[in-house]
């Protein structure tokens, strides 16, 4: 690792751009090799995990702080929404649209990214499935009274799927 930070280093200077050696960290993943990074005699911070494009990437490799992180975004995304969900105005069609838009994007951002493990899949399945039945049916429900209400998934992994299918049909890998 040492020589490949040295390495983009010299081909950086070549083109006129310098490495900030401040604000550059090391992240390591999987290293046996605990010796410090150093660029031009200083050492690089090491970390154990940051933040990128809203996704949070930890030296396991793991998406457990990553799913963390989304359901709590995702819960304040939807008590943001609790005069909608309260509303007699709006029918049931329009409350899943604005939960689909406003909650399960803000829950499954990033979701391509992550293991998809049983864990995971029940505890996003839990949220979503939570949020629908106190938006939906005005109080918490069983799973079966939610899905016959609704006509939904019930609980197998739908949408984690449903966004890794996505992200492929995109192209990106």
């Amino acid at each position: 690792m040492q020589m490949k930070t040295a390495s983009v280093a010299a081909v950086s200077a070549s083109v006129g751009l310098i490495i900030h050696k401040g604000k550059t960290k090391v992240l390591k993943f999987k290293a046996e090799n605990n010796n410090p990074i150093t660029l031009d005699g200083e050492t690089l911070e090491d970390i154990e995990s940051f933040t990128y494009l809203g996704s949070i990437i930890d030296e396991q490799g793991g998406s457990d702080a990553d799913v963390k992180a989304r359901i709590g975004k995702a819960r304040t995304a939807f008590l943001q929404l609790k005069n909608t969900w309260n509303s007699k105005q709006l029918s049931t069609n329009i409350k899943v649209i604005i939960s689909n838009t406003n909650v399960k994007a803000v829950l499954l951002y990033g979701a391509e990214t992550w293991r998809t493990t049983t864990t995971t899949i029940k505890k996003v399945q839990v949220i979503i499935n939570s949020c629908r039945a106190i938006a939906f049916c005005g109080r918490e429900q069983t799973n079966f009274q939610l899905k016959k209400k609704l006509g939904k998934d019930d609980g197998n992994g739908e949408d984690i799927q449903y966004a890794n299918r996505q992200t492929a049909s995109r192209g990106k890998p």
